[in-house]
């Protein structure tokens, strides 16, 4: 068993080796997303009906909880954009990640609706695996096995402080 244990953990750990950096990567990228960080500048022009009410441009554009700022004549302004009323034309800037982070950061916020959910099942469960198979990996009477349940306790009480603190 201890053998098996070891191998399937060893081929999975290199399958999953890429899958890995990407989650790292943009991990640590989601961590900065309520900053700039990384993010450039965006303008977006979108053609809407005339004459639309407040209710009416934030639905259009996608916009939760939408308030307008000011008007002034035919033009609505609110956070981040502009609407004319005369025209229907909306502008908004907006700050986005390069395409390659923006692709990557959407594994994180994938839900039932994308395809990318199966690989995130996929991808917790192998995870899920590796803890289990990590004890498989020494004998339970060698010294590295109980240094390792050390380790794993020590991981498991910080990680508790860290989410009840």
């Amino acid at each position: 068993m201890n053998n098996k244990m070891r191998v399937y953990h060893r081929y999975l750990g290199f399958f999953l080796s890429g899958i890995m950096a990407v989650y790292a990567l943009s991990g640590v990228t989601m961590i900065f997303r309520n900053t700039d960080f990384l993010k450039s500048e965006v303008k977006t022009e979108t053609s809407l009906s005339p004459n639309l009410s407040d209710e009416e441009i934030g639905k259009a554009l996608r916009i939760r909880e939408f308030k307008s700022e000011k008007t002034e004549g035919d033009t609505v302004y609110f956070r981040d954009g502009k609407y004319s009323k005369s025209s229907g034309v909306a502008i908004q800037k907006s700050k986005k990640l390069p395409y390659a982070l923006d692709k990557m950061t959407k594994l994180h916020k994938a839900n039932t609706n994308s395809p990318l959910f199966y690989l995130n099942i996929f991808f917790g469960a192998s995870l899920l695996f590796f803890v289990i198979s990590a004890f498989w990996m020494f004998m339970p009477d060698s010294p590295m096995f109980k240094k390792g349940l050390y380790f794993a306790l020590g991981g498991l009480v910080l990680t508790l402080i860290l989410i009840l603190v």
